[in-house]
C-alpha cells in the first residue's frame, strides 16, 4: 500500500501547477486588462500559499535535523556556489 501524502504536499503541488498556468497566460499578454488584474491577484494569494508551505517544510527539516544531530545546516545558496566551483 503506497503511503499516504499529507495534504499540505497536495495543496503546494495544486498551487504552484495553477500558478505557473496564471503566469504563462499572463506572458502571452493577450488577456483583457480586467482578467490581467485578477489573475495577477490570484497569482499573488497563491505565491504566499507556496511561500507558507515551503517556510513550513524547512521548519519541519531543520527540527528533524536538530532532533537526529550530527548534521551541519547549509544554506542552499552557499551549497550552490559549492557545486559552480566543481563545475569549473
Amino acid at each position: 500500500m503506497p503511503a499516504k501524502t499529507p495534504a499540505k504536499q497536495i495543496d503546494f503541488e495544486k498551487s504552484l501547477a495553477e500558478l505557473e498556468k496564471i503566469v504563462r497566460r499572463m506572458e502571452q499578454g493577450e488577456q483583457p486588462l480586467e482578467q490581467a488584474m485578477k489573475d495577477f491577484e490570484r497569482g499573488m494569494q497563491l505565491a504566499e500559499q507556496c511561500r507558507k508551505s515551503l517556510e513550513s517544510a524547512q521548519q519541519r527539516v531543520d527540527k528533524l535535523v536538530k532532533k537526529h544531530g550530527g548534521y551541519a545546516l547549509q544554506a542552499m545558496e552557499e551549497e550552490d556556489e559549492e557545486e559552480d566551483e566543481y563545475e569549473e
